[in-house]
């Protein structure tokens, strides 16, 4: 990193007016782009595609809370971060067997008790199969992100070691 000094602050330079037209001229921004990739450049949401943390619904944290499940907002945020420091943490099952957080949360996500056995994971994950897909209720499609995550969720816990 240059320090400052008197030509400008630190990595900056300072110009005078015809000395930045003269850099403009000979600057494109677009150089080695295809066409595609310039038109999605010169898009006024170029940038804004993907979320940041920040501004994603779950703030990095998991998934949102269910305000009309709670009196007072404060008790959602509460429970929230309750679950967050719940799941960081390492678990076990009554038999001894590690659960990892990825477990935890497709546990959760099926609804399903740290020691549920192979025939209620199998059970739950039918039920939730029909409720969710779009053959099964009418072609309502809404509950598509559901049903995938119940899918993995699924996938996840069929290979671990607990239900082995």
């Amino acid at each position: 990193m240059r320090p400052s000094g008197f030509d400008g602050p630190g990595d900056y330079r300072w110009f005078c007016l015809e000395h930045i037209r003269q850099f403009n001229a000979g600057y494109d921004y677009f150089e080695g782009m295809s066409a595609d990739e310039i038109l999605a450049a010169q898009s006024p949401l170029h940038g804004w595609e993907r979320e940041t943390r920040a501004f994603s619904p779950t703030a990095g944290v998991d998934s949102a809370p269910r305000w009309a499940d709670y009196a007072d907002p404060l008790e959602a945020i509460s429970a929230r971060a309750r679950d967050h420091v719940r799941m960081r943490q390492p678990a076990r099952r009554r038999d001894g067997t590690a659960v990892t957080p990825q477990e935890r949360r497709a546990l959760d996500t099926l609804g399903l008790e740290l020691d549920a056995d192979r025939k209620a994971l199998r059970g739950r994950y039918s039920e939730l199969v029909r409720r969710y897909h779009p053959d099964r209720n009418g072609g309502d499609r809404s509950f598509e992100t559901r049903l995938r995550e119940v899918v993995e969720a699924y996938q996840l816990l069929r290979k671990a070691a607990a239900f082995a």
